[in-house]
Parts: C-alpha cells; structure tokens; sequence
C-alpha cells in the first residue's frame, strides 16, 4: 500500500533558513527507512535564495520585444525568464516555452510569482536541483529518499503535473522494456517513470497550492529506494536527439 501524507506546520521559509532542521521539525524527528520526502521546489529554492526583487531588474531589449509579442505585462519577469534560459523552444500565444540550463523543456524556466513572499518577487528553480537533493538527504535524520518537485504541462495534455526536478535516494525510472507483462507478451517501451509519479501522487496529498503544505511524505515505495543517492532527474531528460517537441 502506499500512502501520501503532507507534514502540517512548516513555517514561511526564507533565505538562508535552514530547511532541513524547519523538515525535521515538521516530521517530528527521524524519517524512517524507505520512506521518500517530496518537496515543492518553491521552498527549497527560497531557502537557497532563488528569489529576485523585480524593483532591481531591468529588461534587455529581448525581454521588451518578447513582452510585446506575448502581451506580458512586465517585461521584467520576461527577463528574469531569459536569464535562466538556456534556449528559448516557443514564444507564441501568450506563451514562453523554454530551455533552462537543467535541461528542462518547461513553461517560463520554470520561473514563477506563485507563493512568493513579496508582491514583487519572483522564484526560481534551484541552481542544481539534484544538488539540492542529496544536500537535503544527507542532512535530514534516516536519510529518507527525497524528490523535489514542480508543476510541468504535458505535450499532449491540457493541465499541469508535478514531476521531479531533484532526486536523491529514489529510483528515477523503472525499465520494463524486454520483459513480459502478465499474458507473457514482450514489453517494448514499457518505462516507467517512478520518481515523477512520487511527485505527482504528493500533489494530490496536499490540501491545495494555498494550504502551505510543500512537504509531503510517501510510504509504500521501498522497493525503488536506494542506498546510494543515484543519477537523479538529470536521467529523466531526453536528450534533443531524441525530443520530438522542443
């Protein structure tokens, strides 16, 4: 059985707070073996002060003529986009759809107004999320698995999905692909992506994107939790040889 379960209580984070003592505190003490912390990236990166002022930014002549294609508003949230783009996919229908140095194909770098503490701030996505991962895994009482997660869209779907941006300690995916489903047939692109339905599955144990609840705790996923801290979400990337879409 595998159960979802937020962690009540965590305060407001911000730079340079300890994130780790503010979880551990949160769970009560220890995490036990095998069990895997999903965290909204937001609160990760607010603790490693990925947040910027808009009052202390200002936009390039890119970021105007962007603005002024995709009827933005503020051609200063469109620069901080550009400063943590990598490439830019697609700008067209009020939409900008890029390339972070992460290597994730995503809306706006995955920059965001969302939960911010001040009116006129923005948050990014951690540095090296994977980074974050392991730093957090080491420092948190049972070394529990942990994913840090974001809200993606999908390609073929209307609406978001929390996927994994980090990952320490958990399996990214399960290869399925040359062995037998249960009629014996042969699987051939069977490939499961366990750490983004970890991701997913902690969104729904949340009581909404407004009830403070970033934290969220899964048991039932033992079996693709790993001593080591393993490849993290760098190994969920396509590469562009293979990416059909961006």
């Amino acid at each position: 059985m595998i159960t979802a379960r937020a962690l009540p209580g965590l305060p407001e984070v911000r730079p340079s707070d300890d994130l780790a003592a503010l979880l551990a505190q949160a769970r009560g003490g220890r995490f036990a073996p095998g069990e895997v912390l999903v965290i909204a990236h937001k609160v990760v990166s607010k603790a490693e002060g990925r947040v910027v002022d808009l009052a202390g930014v200002q936009p390039s002549p890119r970021a105007l003529e962007l603005a002024a294609v995709l009827g933005k508003e503020d051609p200063r949230h469109v620069e901080v986009v550009l400063r943590e783009t990598a490439e830019v996919v697609r700008a067209e229908r009020g939409v900008l759809i890029s390339r972070t140095r992460h290597g994730f194909v995503c809306a706006n770098a995955g920059v965001d107004a969302s939960n911010a503490a001040g009116a006129g701030e923005l948050i990014m996505l951690p540095v090296d999320p994977d980074g974050s991962a392991r730093a957090l895994r080491a420092a948190l009482a049972g070394h529990p698995a942990v994913v840090i997660a974001d809200s993606f869209g999908r390609a073929w779907r209307h609406g978001q999905c929390d996927v994994a941006v980090g990952i320490a300690g958990l399996a990214p995916l399960e290869d399925w692909r040359g062995r037998a489903d249960a009629h014996g047939r042969e699987l051939h692109a069977t490939w499961i992506a366990i750490a983004d339905q970890a991701a997913a599955a902690a969104d729904l144990a949340r009581g909404g994107k407004d009830a403070g609840e970033p934290a969220v705790v899964l048991t039932g996923l033992e079996r693709h939790v790993t001593e080591a801290d393993g490849p993290g979400a760098a190994e969920l990337v396509r590469g562009r040889d293979e990416d059909l879409f961006g």
